[in-house]
């Protein structure tokens, strides 16, 4: 990256996404500062200095360094809210760090752990030098390796990450400056530490990639897995060379999972009991099938089951024999499908499901069809347009607070029952007549009946049940 040059030299522009950032912006902190000064009544309504004259006088550096220490103390109060909006920015302009919520999750903390460091250096003036990439920011980047994400991503992922942080910090600035000239020394020192910390940290997370990457291309477990994503990536598929190359039968019905396990729960053993698990689940379907098994990267991974030339009774079979064993191990299933459009076609649907687990908080449920959630599946591809979409159907049944939370919860029951108080009853170990009072209760609380548009509220309803607090709305 370009790093600014002494004041007496112009500062090459760096361009992050259509706008360049840190050579204009400590000037727009001094135009906010100075609109500020020339409005004081104390003034009498004279502009200050202008940003060319504030160039030429020189800061007191005990004035800036107390700035900066104000500013990073304003920064940790709103660290969430910091965060949030940093990791929006990059997953709003890099589509493929944005397909997978585990991914998304990863993100999140990689983005906490670099801002939480940035705001210490900033405060602190820590040489940037001597502090190593945060634990987070090394795990992401290993794990973007391992799903062959383009190490561009990642590096453009920082770019933007840096935008998104200094333009906080700038704005920050502005509303606590009143020196015009410590301003404009601060917004200068605030971009070349932020700069010099992202140089640093780029070259840790590059190592660790390029490393990763290297280790896990000379796999033979990332052999296979490389091929599977040509397979899945669509194009014709060689038939014959793809099942030499996987020693899997693509001319057969197959079902396709996604397995997984949560990220705190991980081992190195964790890709070890998940293959033993196929195994599993596929000698339940037939004694001595060999399930294909592909890794994704160190928690979670591909599963086909062969079904030979019939795909009837897998669900029996599968059916009070689950493999699962703890709590932290998940299975997606998606539908099952012929030939090799069909290897494809039910591991798409496995993704989708897998989808939606990973959106719920927490996850509903350790084994998920995709065949219960296809509708839900649609809506996760646009979770805010899917919220809005909820609270249109439901009104302020669609808060998110325990008080809405019953009613609710129980309206979806007795609609996915076909209106039957007595087996909503019998599912939620209830009485009728407490069945009977929670529905007309969320029918009070939605404002109108259900009957009218009964279709969209029970798909509204399975959204909330699955999704939670990704589709509520916050309680008023």
């Amino acid at each position: 990256m370009d790093r600014p040059g002494p004041p007496d030299q112009p500062v090459q522009t760096q361009w992050f996404g259509r706008q360049p950032c840190h050579v204009f912006a400590p000037f727009l902190v001094v135009d906010a500062v100075t609109r500020r000064y020339s409005s004081d009544p104390c003034v009498g309504g004279i502009a200050g200095p202008s940003a060319r004259m504030i160039g030429l006088m020189e800061a007191d550096d005990a004035a800036v360094a107390g700035q900066l220490k104000a500013v990073s103390a304003a920064l940790r109060l709103r660290l969430p809210e910091l965060c949030q909006a940093v990791t929006n920015g990059i997953v709003r302009q890099i589509a493929s760090l944005s397909e997978d919520q585990a991914i998304v999750d990863l993100l999140a903390v990689s983005v906490e752990s670099n801002v939480t460091t940035a705001i210490h250096i900033i405060g602190y003036e820590v040489d940037s030098d001597r502090v190593p990439a945060p634990a987070a920011a090394l795990g992401y980047a290993r794990r973007l390796a391992q799903r062959g994400v383009p190490v561009g991503e990642l590096l453009r992922a920082y770019r933007i990450g840096q935008a998104c942080f200094l333009q906080q910090c700038y704005q920050e600035l502005a509303g606590q400056a009143d020196d015009l000239v410590t301003a404009l020394a601060s917004a200068r020192r605030l971009t070349e530490v932020t700069f010099d910390y992202i140089d640093q940290v780029c070259e840790h997370v590059l190592t660790a990639y390029l490393r990763e990457r290297d280790h896990w291309v000379r796999s033979a477990v990332a052999v296979r897995a490389a091929q599977v994503r040509s397979l899945l990536a669509g194009g014709p598929i060689e038939v014959d060379r793809v099942e030499s190359a996987l020693g899997y039968r693509l001319r057969q019905h197959h079902l396709g999972i996604v397995a997984w396990v949560e990220e705190q729960a991980r081992t190195e053993g964790t890709l070890v009991e998940l293959e033993r698990m196929a195994g599993r689940l596929a000698d339940q379907l037939s004694a001595g099938a060999r399930a294909l098994f592909v890794a994704r990267d160190e928690s979670s991974a591909f599963m086909w089951l062969p079904l030979g030339s019939e795909e009837a009774g897998w669900s029996d079979a599968l059916d009070g024999k689950s493999p699962i064993h703890d709590r932290v191990t998940h299975l997606a299933f998606g539908e099952p499908a012929e030939g090799p459009e069909g290897f494809r076609l039910t591991i798409r649907e496995a993704l989708r499901a897998h989808a939606v687990a990973a959106m719920a908080d927490p996850v509903t449920a350790h084994v998920i069809r995709f065949a219960d959630v296809a509708p839900i599946a649609s809506l996760v591809e646009d979770i805010d347009a899917a919220r809005s979409w909820v609270l249109r159907a439901l009104g302020p049944l669609a808060a998110d607070d325990r008080h809405t939370a019953r009613p609710r919860e129980t309206l979806h029951v007795c609609l996915s029952t076909g209106g039957s108080y007595l087996e909503t009853a019998e599912r939620l170990s209830l009485h009728k007549n407490t069945v009977l009072y929670r529905v007309r209760k969320a029918e009070q609380i939605r404002g109108r009946p259900v009957e009218g548009d009964r279709f969209s509220v029970e798909l509204a309803l399975r959204a909330c049940h699955w999704l939670g607090s990704a589709v509520l709305s916050p309680p008023r």
